[in-house]
């Protein structure tokens, strides 16, 4: 454990000092010491780009078409999902291609650099590092690309989006409040957020042949979910002695049913920054980790969970072996997440999976749903890209926004990819989308998560076409996804966090196992010495910074 923190210590300082040395290059206005993230507060939007605009004509020009470019070449992360059909590759495909020929009208070329989605934090910091990050670097983490802009390491955008000839398509699609997300309170842009067409960020999955061969009612409650599970395993249904009762892939809605703070929406936004923090400040999280702790030394919890990768968890899934999961929003039947019930009743026929609503918190008795925020990931410029290639990277996410770009991008063209109904995309052939596009439309599609779309009715009813056979699975683990008191992520990251987190994590990493696979009669302890050991790394600082930002 030590050694893994001194390492991380080493390579924080490292990045430190090659920012710092980036910083020298700029003439940019000086960054903000705060690291306080761009939420929509009111104070924000207050001091929102659009006061400041004038009637003179902006230095740069980043609605697409206002300029022509003399051949600029903007290189562009793309993140990789080894998912490229036959045929094609990440960098070189229809939609590379079609990106291209739209930018080449303008003077701009597309260079992409493609990055595994699944290591891109890691291969960002190291990009970052060593001065070789593309000159528009994408995240999810917001709290990496504000430290990078901190340290002088990033271009403040507000001088390219800000003027009122600027960025039109771009300002028209994402709206002021998701632009904002990417300001400091010092009102300096430093990134582009994506807008996300729907906030449901989470599901809870059963076997709903198994609930209905043993008689069993949705559970409500996590005591009726834990005799729900227990009866899966013990009584299947289907005589097999291969079942796994749970996997927690992600736990986002199961913790809402144990939070302490979940109704009040000061105390839940201070512990919602990173999972560690939650688990530190919400006293509910010893009873959520209780909870676990039950359901593995009770044999209901794969005895090795914690060594699944994600294929794994997806392949217990497919055979049939797991009774409940909660997993990313509509990843029962997602396309790009396998279409797993399809697969598993290729394999099992009278197999079924449902989502269920969020259960009751034990506090309150009300439910609670985890939801995105209205931002997706975050686009930045490094200082290693001149003027004229952020000028250029602008005017590439200002075409993004458009009909010809971003819904291209997505959706494809109609009369080969869906049929305009209504004003409502509605996919053609499924099968043949995936392989066509599916596949990259959404790592392509930069400035929008989940698809190009005007209400999250739209997006609904479009997405149920993408899942033929399973449209009222798909409605309903949306509408199960936004039920009860929604609990956005924040956006806003403390000064302390940057330096902290990496470190808190490691702590989290190692007692979120020990929490869950302890005896039972050593929970208490395991728990109140993970505490302890976050609290000599630092938490309370962080503790502290949000309690005084968001008591505001």
């Amino acid at each position: 454990m030590k050694k893994k923190i001194i390492s991380c210590l080493l390579a924080a300082g490292m990045l430190t000092a090659v920012m710092g040395g980036c910083n020298g290059q700029s003439n940019s206005s000086t960054p903000s010491n705060s690291g306080t993230g761009g939420t929509q507060s009111s104070s924000q939007a207050q001091g929102s780009g659009s006061q400041q605009q004038t009637e003179a004509a902006s230095k740069y020009q980043t609605t697409y078409g206002a300029k022509n470019f003399d051949n600029v070449t903007v290189t562009v992360e793309l993140f990789d999902r080894s998912n490229a059909p036959d045929g094609s590759t990440i960098t070189d495909n229809k939609w590379t291609k079609y990106a291209n020929e739209q930018m080449n009208k303008v003077g701009i070329n597309l260079e992409f650099v493609p990055v595994p989605r699944w290591d891109e934090v890691t291969k960002m910091q190291v990009m970052v590092a060593s001065q070789t990050a593309p000159d528009l670097t994408l995240t999810y983490t917001y709290a990496y690309a504000e430290d990078y802009f901190n340290q002088g390491g990033t271009w403040d955008l507000t001088e390219f989006i800000d003027g009122p000839d600027q960025a039109q398509n771009m300002k028209a699609y994402l709206g002021e409040d998701v632009i904002n997300i990417g300001r400091n309170t010092n009102n300096q842009l430093y990134g582009i957020v994506a807008k996300r067409a729907t906030t449901a960020k989470s599901n809870l999955f059963l076997r709903k042949d198994w609930m209905d061969k043993l008689g069993l009612s949705v559970p409500t409650t996590p005591d009726e979910l834990y005799t729900v599970i227990d009866q899966m395993v013990h009584k299947n249904p289907d005589n097999r002695t291969d079942v796994i009762g749970a996997q927690f892939w992600n736990a986002w809605n199961t913790k809402l049913a144990f939070s302490k703070l979940a109704s009040d929406p000061v105390q839940v936004n201070i512990s919602l920054g990173e999972d560690v923090i939650q688990e530190y400040y919400d006293d509910g999280m010893r009873e959520y980790y209780r909870f676990m702790n039950k359901l593995y030394n009770e044999g209901l919890l794969s005895q090795e969970y914690y060594t699944w990768a994600e294929d794994n968890f997806k392949s217990y899934i497919v055979t049939g072996a797991l009774g409940f999961f909660e997993y990313s929003v509509n990843g029962s039947v997602d396309v790009m997440r396998g279409s797993l019930l399809k697969t598993l009743q290729e394999n099992v026929p009278s197999a079924d999976i449902i989502s269920i609503p969020p259960l009751k918190n034990v506090n309150d008795g009300k439910q609670y749903s985890a939801a995105y925020s209205a931002g997706g990931l975050i686009a930045f410029c490094p200082k290693t890209a001149d003027e004229k290639k952020v000028e250029a990277a602008m005017t590439y996410l200002d075409w993004m926004c458009t009909k010809d770009g971003g819904h291209v991008i997505y959706h494809g063209f109609e009369g080969e990819h869906y049929d305009d109904v209504n004003g409502v995309p509605v996919v053609k052939d499924a099968e043949y989308n995936s392989k066509d596009k599916d596949w990259i439309r959404a790592d392509m599609f930069v400035t929008g998560n989940q698809g190009y779309f005007a209400t999250v009715d739209d997006f609904n009813a479009c997405t149920s076409k993408e899942a033929p056979g399973y449209e009222d699975h798909v409605i309903a683990n949306y509408e199960n996804a936004l039920i009860g008191t929604l609990i956005h992520d924040t956006t806003y990251t403390s000064p302390s966090t940057t330096s902290l987190i990496a470190d808190l994590k490691l702590i989290r990493d190692e007692y979120s196992v020990s929490c869950v696979t302890c005896p039972t009669a050593d929970f208490d302890a395991t728990y109140d010495e993970y505490k302890k050991e976050l609290e000599q790394i630092g938490i309370q600082k962080i503790i502290d910074e949000r309690t005084a930002y968001f008591s505001k």
